[in-house]
């Protein structure tokens, strides 16, 4: 099976950790409390998901296909805090620096790219899982789609989705487009919140069917206000809805898939005064230079050893093992101190040498 993609909404992510963590300022006084909080988060991913194909998703700037549609589009939203603005540019270094792809593109919003490449991802038969917490992208959870958010460490799925929404992620769009959103100018239709919203639903099936049927509606005001505002609802509905066909995206198979280049993380760590996640990376990037690149299993001259990097050569290696009825393993650590000590890898032998 292919490995899984990762997308990340690193826009997303900035902006929680800006609100969520304290000020931090690097050695040249360039604020980078959200770029630290993005950078562990990162990391943390990188290590509990090794094999996994990793994306991190930008948006590129305000602007929008959504605005020809709706000029008011996203129109009450005030300009980022000042202390926030140089650490978008810095947000991408750190990518750079960890070795993992990004991707944003004009006229577009993460999302659209986000769901693009989980709808191909998905075709090809690969699991998808999404690093946010944005309701937007909750219309995507599906059967090998889900997501993750990073901030409380826990899977949103299905089920959680029907607690916030009363429906599912399929009529996740049909609610925002009755309730609205403040929080991206979305109209919706007066006097709808999400609850009526998702009553509606479950009573017609969708919204085109709500609205065929709006005339039939006991309550005079919500008949009315539906009736009237049927287009207002439509609108909404279009531009709540992610773009999944979003053209010009490079293909999956052509970004790489994200090696991690822990000395470039090491420098950059260093560079921004990040001092715990430089103690973290240290030791991995000096393992990494003591082992040899991936496939380079030519025998050293006094022992024979490879670095496994793929199932395939585990289980050859424990093909050897249960031939040969003896295995010794030793556990390698970032320090000797139990309570500080991090697992950087095992070693297996099978015979002296």
């Amino acid at each position: 099976a292919r490995s899984r993609l990762v997308l990340i909404d690193g826009s997303g992510y900035i902006f929680r950790a800006f609100f969520a963590l304290p000020p931090l300022t690097d050695p040249k006084g360039v604020p980078v409390g959200a770029v630290f909080g993005f950078c562990n988060m990162l990391f943390r991913l990188v290590q509990d998901m090794p094999g996994d194909q990793l994306l991190v998703v930008f948006d590129k700037g305000k602007a929008s296909f959504r605005d020809a549609l709706y000029a008011d589009y996203k129109a009450n939203r005030l300009e980022p805090p000042d202390d926030l603005v140089p650490q978008f540019k810095v947000v991408r270094e750190a990518t750079a620096a960890f070795g993992l792809p990004m991707v944003e593109l004009d006229d577009y919003e993460a999302d659209d790219i986000i769901a693009t490449y989980a709808r191909e991802a998905r075709d090809a038969g690969r699991e998808v899982i999404i690093v946010s917490s944005d309701k937007d992208l909750m219309q995507l959870i599906r059967q090998g789609v889900q997501m993750y958010d990073p901030m409380k460490q826990k899977a949103i799925d299905r089920d959680e989705v029907i607690a916030r929404f009363g429906v599912g992620p399929e009529l996740v769009r049909d609610v925002l487009a009755l309730a609205g959103d403040t929080s991206d100018n979305i109209p919706g239709v007066p006097g709808i919140g999400v609850k009526t919203a998702a009553q509606l639903l479950q009573e017609f099936g969708d919204l085109e069917g709500l609205l065929a049927n709006a005339a039939t509606i006991k309550q005079p005001k919500r008949r009315e206000n539906l009736l009237e505002h049927a287009e207002q609802a439509r609108l909404s509905q279009q531009l709540v809805t992610l773009c999944d066909t979003v053209p010009s995206l490079a293909p999956l198979d052509q970004l790489h898939d994200g090696a991690l280049d822990y000395w470039g993380l090491l420098e950059f760590a260093r560079e921004h005064g990040f001092r715990s996640l430089a103690q973290r990376v240290e030791p991995l990037a000096e393992s990494a230079a003591r082992t040899p690149a991936p496939g380079a299993l030519e025998p050293a001259p006094a022992a024979e050893y490879g670095t496994v990097h793929d199932l395939a050569t585990l289980d050859a290696w424990l093909d050897r093992a249960s031939a040969r009825g003896i295995l010794a393993f030793d556990c390698t650590t970032t320090s000797q101190n139990v309570a500080r000590a991090e697992l950087v890898g095992i070693s297996l032998a099978v015979e002296e040498g």
